[in-house]
């Protein structure tokens, strides 16, 4: 049975930069889940399906190649990486992921490569639905206030303008959103980990992670 890693939480609490440093200690895939529901909300916008067009967006997911290559994903042979980054898709891509038919196509491709590979993934349903089965499950979490920080600093690195509290208010609307969702809500699996990054370095939560499993394994 291959190993899976399931890291949940809500928007800007480290996930993906904590799935991929522990994927690397333990040298397994690290798949971006959320990577994909962004790659699908920039594709729609981009061919003006709206999220209410079931029958487009299941069409427009058939007709597009997905993969990763070290942590970046390549959709029709583009790197879109930077791209799904930036505010217009978190402001939108709340609105695609809560869609059924999004949802179950995408987690069919992320069981897929659960099966064959040896994985760790993060998102906001992975141990609860996505990989309900794996071996170690953990709910990475900050206060809003920490996490619209996390996001700003990132964004202004990368020379885009963008205003603190546009982004705490995005925080907090995607919560709402991811947490009353009907499909799949944002919530902490039973025998999930739960870890408050708030006061926390990347290296301590990489850490903690990785003795919990190496003292488990």
């Amino acid at each position: 049975m291959n190993l899976s890693i399931a890291i949940d939480g809500p928007a800007g609490a480290g996930k993906s930069t904590i799935a991929k440093l522990v994927g690397k200690k333990f040298n397994l895939m690290y798949i971006n889940t959320g990577y994909m529901y962004r790659a699908v909300t920039l594709m729609a916008l981009n061919n003006n399906i709206k999220y209410t067009d079931k029958d487009g967006l299941c069409k427009l997911i058939d007709s597009i190649s997905m993969h990763f290559e070290h942590d970046r994903i390549i959709v029709n042979s583009k790197d879109i990486s930077d791209r799904i980054v930036m505010p217009d898709i978190s402001k939108n891509v709340s609105n695609y992921a809560a869609i059924l038919e999004v949802r179950e196509k995408l987690v069919s491709i992320q069981r897929a490569l659960s099966e064959k590979y040896n994985v760790i993934m993060d998102g906001r349903d992975i141990g609860t639905v996505v990989l309900k089965d794996a071996k170690f499950k953990f709910y990475l979490t900050a206060s809003p206030e920490e996490r619209a920080k996390r996001r700003y600093d990132e964004l202004i690195q990368k020379d885009v303008k963008v205003n603190y509290d546009d982004i705490l208010s995005d925080i907090k609307k995607r919560d709402y959103i991811d947490s009353n969702r009907e499909i799949s809500p944002l919530k902490k699996a039973e025998d999930a980990v739960e870890i408050d990054s708030s006061f926390m370095s990347i290296e301590d939560v990489v850490n903690y992670i990785s003795k919990y499993i190496t003292d488990r394994m």
